[in-house]
C-alpha cells in the first residue's frame, strides 16, 4: 500500500512581518488632511518610504513618478522607481528604471545588485549573474552583491558554489542571519544534515522569530530520523504563526513516523482547516486511520483526496485496501484499475489488483497481474510464491515449480513455497523431494506439520512419510 507523503515546499525563505493597518489609515488621513507637502522633495521621499516599507507600491509608484518631476536626473530615485516596480512583478519596467539610473551614476553597485534580482525574477540568471560580479567589480566585499550571487546560484541547484559565497560572508560578517539561513538550506540539499541545523540555529539566534527557519530545521530534524526533535520545532514555528498548513502537515508526518496516529490525524484535520483542497493531507489522514484499523473513515479521506484530484492513484489504491479490509474485492478491483490507468508501472498495485482479483476467483486474470508484478519487481519473493501457487491450482504443476523456485532461490528459508513445492512432489510421487521441501517447511512454520497431517492422512501408512506423523 502507498506511505504517507510529504510536501515538497518551494516556500522557504523568511516572510515579513505584518504591518499595522492603522498606521496606514492614520499616514492616509495625514495626506488627505495636507499634512505632508507633497511639492517638498523631502516629504516625497518620506512618503515613498512609508509605502515601499508597508508594501502599498501602486501609491509609492504614484509619489516617486511625482518626485521625478523634480528631479528628473536623480540616479537614486531612479533605482527606487525600479524597485518599486518590481516589487509589482512589472520587471521589465524596473530594468529600465535601472538602466537610467545606471546611466546617471555607472559605478554605485547597489544599482547593478538591484537591477540583478529583477534579472533572476525574469529567470534571466546568468544575465543576473553577470549584474552581480559587476556590482563586486566595483565593490569585491560588497555583502549585498555577495549575498544575491549567493541566492542566485541556490536557485540554480549550484549549492556547493552557493555555499563557498554564503561562507565568504560569514567570514566577514559571522552576525549576518540571512546568510546563516540559506546556508543552512544549501546543507540541507547537499545532504549535510547536521551542519544544516547547527546553520538554522544560527540563524535562530539572530531570528528567533523566524517561523520559516523553525519549519525547516523541523524537515531537516525528520530527515535524520529525530522525530520528537523536528516536532519541537513545528511548534516553535506554529506558535510564531499559528495559520501555517505546512507546519501542521508536516507535525502529523512525524507524530505518525512516531506511531502516534491519533495526534497525527489532528494535525492533518489542522491542515485541512487552512487548506481545505490539500490532497497529500487527505492522504495522508486516510493512511493514518487506515492503519488504525478505521476503513471507513480512511474511504472517506481518500475520497475527499480524489475529489480535489481525480489522477492521485495514490488514494485510489490506498482506499482499495480498505475496500480489500473491508471484504469488499470488487470495488477494491476497480480501484486498483483505476490507479493502474493512472501509474501503470508500479508493482505493489499490480500485486494488490492480483490479489483481489484472486479472491473473486477470476484466477486467469490474477495470474496475468502476477506476471506484470514480476516483470516490474523480479525480486520479489511473496510475488513469486504466490504466482506458483496459483498456477498450483490451475494444475499447471510445471510451472509452478519454475515459479516456487525462482521464490525460493531469493528467499531460501520461505516456508509457504517449500510446502506447496512439496505438495506439488508429491502428486508427481517424488517423495524424496517432498521430504526435503517437507523438513524445511516444518522447521520455518511448525503449523504446517499440523496442516500436513490433516490434509495427507492416506500418507499416514506411507513408509516414507510414516514418521511425520509421529512427531
Amino acid at each position: 500500500m502507498p506511505g504517507f507523503e510529504n510536501h515538497n515546499d518551494d516556500e522557504h525563505r523568511p516572510r515579513r512581518n505584518d504591518r499595522s493597518d492603522e498606521d496606514l489609515r492614520r499616514f492616509r488621513e495625514q495626506l488627505k488632511n495636507g499634512e505632508k507637502d507633497i511639492n517638498n522633495t523631502e516629504a516625497l521621499e518620506e512618503i515613498i518610504q512609508f509605502y515601499f516599507e508597508h508594501e502599498q507600491f501602486d501609491e509609492a509608484l504614484h509619489f516617486v513618478d511625482r518626485l521625478l518631476s523634480f528631479e528628473p536626473f536623480s540616479s537614486d530615485v531612479w533605482e527606487r522607481r525600479g524597485m518599486i516596480l518590481n516589487n509589482l512583478y512589472r520587471y521589465e519596467e524596473a530594468l529600465l528604471s535601472y538602466d537610467k539610473a545606471l546611466s546617471l551614476n555607472p559605478t554605485d553597485p547597489e544599482i547593478f545588485v538591484n537591477r540583478g534580482i529583477t534579472l533572476d525574477n525574469l529567470n534571466k540568471v546568468d544575465e543576473a549573474l553577470l549584474s552581480f560580479n559587476e556590482a563586486l567589480d566595483l565593490d569585491s566585499t560588497y555583502e549585498e552583491a555577495l549575498f544575491h550571487k549567493g541566492v542566485t546560484l541556490e536557485k540554480q541547484e549550484k549549492f556547493r558554489e552557493a555555499v563557498g559565497i554564503f561562507r565568504l560572508i560569514l567570514d566577514g560578517n559571522p552576525d549576518h542571519p540571512e546568510a546563516w539561513y540559506e546556508l543552512g538550506y544549501c546543507y540541507d540539499f547537499l545532504e549535510k544534515l547536521d551542519d544544516s541545523v547547527k546553520c538554522y540555529d544560527e540563524h535562530l539566534n539572530r531570528d528567533p522569530f523566524n517561523y520559516n527557519a523553525w519549519y525547516n530545521r523541523g524537515i531537516v530534524l525528520n530527515r535524520l530520523g529525530q522525530y520528537s526533535k523536528s516536532i519541537e520545532s513545528y511548534e516553535m514555528a506554529l506558535a510564531i504563526k499559528e495559520d501555517f498548513p505546512s507546519a501542521w502537515y508536516n507535525k502529523g508526518n512525524a507524530y505518525a513516523n512516531l506511531g502516534r496516529l491519533y495526534d497525527g490525524i489532528d494535525c492533518f484535520k489542522q491542515t485541512l482547516k487552512y487548506e481545505p483542497g490539500d490532497v497529500p493531507a487527505w492522504h495522508n489522514l486516510g493512511n493514518a486511520y487506515e492503519e488504525l484499523g478505521l476503513f471507513r473513515e480512511a474511504i472517506t479521506s481518500f475520497s475527499n483526496a480524489i475529489k480535489y484530484d481525480d489522477q492521485h492513484y495514490e488514494s485510489y489504491f490506498g482506499r482499495g485496501c480498505c475496500f480489500d479490509a473491508l471484504e469488499q474485492p470488487k470495488k477494491a478491483l476497480l480501484d486498483y484499475r483505476k490507479a493502474i490507468s493512472i501509474h501503470s508501472d508500479y508493482a505493489e498495485l499490480w500485486y494488490a489488483r492480483a490479489d483481489a482479483e484472486y479472491n473473486l476467483g477470476r484466477i486467469e486474470e490474477s495470474l496475468d497481474s502476477y506476471r506484470m508484478v514480476l516483470s516490474l519487481d523480479p525480486r520479489n519473493a511473496e510475488a513469486w510464491f504466490d504466482f506458483g501457487d496459483t498456477l498450483y491450482e490451475t494444475g499447471e504443476v510445471k510451472d509452478a515449480l519454475d515459479a516456487l523456485q525462482q521464490c525460493l532461490a531469493l528467499a531460501p528459508r520461505f516456508g509457504p513455497a517449500h510446502y506447496t513445492r512439496a505438495k506439488i512432489h508429491i502428486l508427481l510421487h517424488d517423495y524424496q523431494e517432498a521430504l526435503e521441501s517437507l523438513q524445511v517447511a516444518f522447521e520455518v512454520e511448525p503449523e504446517f506439520r499440523k496442516q500436513f497431517r490433516k490434509e495427507y492422512v492416506a500418507l499416514k501408512s506411507h513408509r516414507d512419510f510414516a514418521r511425520l506423523f509421529k512427531k
